[in-house]
């Protein structure tokens, strides 16, 4: 699993002109990454290594194994601090090949994100997050195949751009709704509460990009 996550932070923080690393060489900064954004993340919320230990399910001592790089957490394990750190898992890479100012991820290579929305006919891939210095852009390409009778509402910070691929769907935004449909953009404040409210035509797959202006 170790070399899975290696494969995925490589692949997401490697431009196509640079040599790749070695794996223990990768496998040593990725853990060294994950165990500063892990512990950044906690530290923002006010909670000890037990508060979050508590709210992820595992043990104290994992925990304080991950976050001095004693130990590799597991996909698994990303998606769980993900959770209960209220934070995209490709927050945890930030940091990895910052010197490099290209993302270049295959198609279907992006990184599955895992959460309470995820399941049966809703898969959420990341395309990547690069840190600059005055915004974050956040790409997800969004792919729903199933109906469902309860559907999330999200707020956040920034605004965001919806590109629909194909497929139709309503789509909530406080209260108004709008049909999309292949080639369709709609551009919102993410503030505001927002999501689908009707698959219409299935399969529906869209890009979301979020941009948002991190805080002094």
């Amino acid at each position: 699993m170790v070399a899975r996550i290696a494969d995925l932070a490589e692949h997401h923080g490697a431009s196509p002109v640079q040599p790749r690393r070695p794996p223990e060489e990768l496998e040593e900064a990725l853990g060294a990454v994950i165990a500063q954004r892990v512990r950044e993340s906690r530290l923002q919320l006010g909670w000890t290594v037990g508060q979050l230990a508590a709210h992820c399910g595992m043990s104290k001592g994992m925990l304080s194994k991950i976050e001095n790089a004693q130990a590799s957490p597991s996909l698994a394990t990303l998606a769980r601090l993900s959770e209960a750190l209220q934070v995209p898992v490709t927050a945890f890479f930030r940091g990895l090949n910052e010197e490099q100012d290209v993302l270049y991820v295959k198609a279907g290579k992006g990184l599955d994100i895992e959460h309470k929305w995820s399941g049966a006919g809703r898969r959420y891939l990341s395309l990547g997050i690069m840190r600059a210095p005055n915004n974050t852009l956040e790409p997800v390409l969004v792919t729903l195949t199933e109906r469902s009778d309860s559907f999330p509402l999200y707020q956040h910070a920034g605004t965001e751009l919806i590109y629909m691929l194909a497929g139709r769907m309503e789509y909530g935004y406080g209260s108004s709704r709008y049909l999309l449909e292949s080639g369709d953009a709609l551009q919102f404040i993410g503030g505001v509460p927002h999501g689908p409210v009707a698959l219409v035509e299935l399969p529906i797959q869209f890009l979301s990009l979020k941009s948002i202006t991190p805080s002094a």
